[in-house]
């Protein structure tokens, strides 16, 4: 695929626009480096590219044909064939130049199919020189970490554990974050009013047939169903989805769990970040146990997801 109609954007210069906000406004900063890396850190207003062995297939079709698979929001590519976008930035982790893109990596494929179905003259096709890495490091103030998991601090010799043996692993700390607008945790942490506060949780995706301790405070939603082999999650990913995206569409926060928040909840938060995220059940499992390392969706849950992706990312 040729790249004539790219050019490469220095960080420096790209620094400079996101801080002007008429310029930030008209910026599209694509991401196409791995999902893990991109949710452990970002440049704040880049979306992630969706790419994994399915689309890789896909992309090898027609330009129009490629950008889709690559870039799913389509009221984004309306933007874009109607010129509205001053510029379109591809970014991966630290490629030097066009030259040194690998031929077959989303980068490329995204470049050339921005390139020919942008408008010449009114939208700018922009390869990031030195990638994320490069800009981290000349404009860190404009990147983002993902929170480091919640870890209990090593028991000094002669000092009283910090953790009430008597309360199940799955029950302390609080709720993790998966998403800014996403949250994972136990009936328990449902229950610690405080806790729910200090996270910022507005609304409560309630997984189980447990309570909902604090009608009238909180938004909440039930799906009761039991951590069982013969439960057929998958008929509530959508709905559950949906709850998601209307407490992030109305600024709030979500609590999604269950009993434990081990099997159930984690189960619907792998959901969601397959549809939302386009990324492979391996790379979501991989993303949510590092925050919840006690996360262990059921045999039937775990076919369910894998059926899930396959539709998703086929679609």
């Amino acid at each position: 695929m040729g790249l004539e109609a790219a050019v490469e954007l220095e960080c420096a210069a790209l620094g400079a626009l996101l801080r002007e906000p008429r310029e930030a406004e008209r910026t599209l900063l694509l991401d196409c480096r791995p999902f893990l890396a991109f949710c452990r850190r970002r440049v704040r207003s880049a979306r992630p590219v969706p790419w994994n062995a399915l689309l890789r297939r896909r992309a090898r079709g027609p330009p129009a044909a490629a950008l889709a698979c690559l870039l799913p929001d389509r009221a984004l590519r309306a933007r874009l064939a109607r010129g509205e976008l001053a510029r379109a930035v591809v970014l991966d982790e630290d490629s030097a130049s066009l030259a040194a893109l690998p031929p077959d990596g989303p980068a490329r494929v995204l470049l050339a199919a921005l390139a020919h179905e942008t408008s010449p003259g009114r939208t700018a096709v922009c390869l990031l020189r030195g990638g994320f890495a490069a800009f981290q490091a000349c404009a860190s103030d404009l990147c983002s970490e993902a929170p480091a998991p919640v870890t209990l601090p090593p028991v000094e010799e002669n000092c009283p554990p910090v953790a009430d043996p008597r309360v199940p692993v799955y029950d302390q700390g609080g709720p993790v974050e998966i998403l800014p607008h996403l949250f994972l945790g136990s009936c328990s942490h449902a229950s610690d009013l405080q806790g729910l506060q200090a996270c910022g949780i507005t609304a409560v995706l309630n997984v189980s047939s447990c309570p909902n301790p604090f009608e009238g405070l909180f938004r909440y939603k039930c799906i009761p169903v039991e951590d069982s082999q013969v439960v057929e999650i998958s008929a509530w990913f959508q709905e559950a989805i949906g709850f998601i995206d209307s407490v992030k569409s109305s600024g709030g926060r979500v609590l999604v769990h269950c009993q434990a928040g081990v099997s159930r909840s984690a189960t619907i938060c792998l959901a969601y970040l397959i549809q939302s995220r386009r990324v492979r059940l391996e790379e979501a499992f991989d993303f949510v146990k590092q925050r919840r390392g006690v996360i262990s969706p059921n045999f039937s849950f775990m076919g369910q997801l894998l059926q899930f992706e396959t539709q998703v990312l086929c679609h």
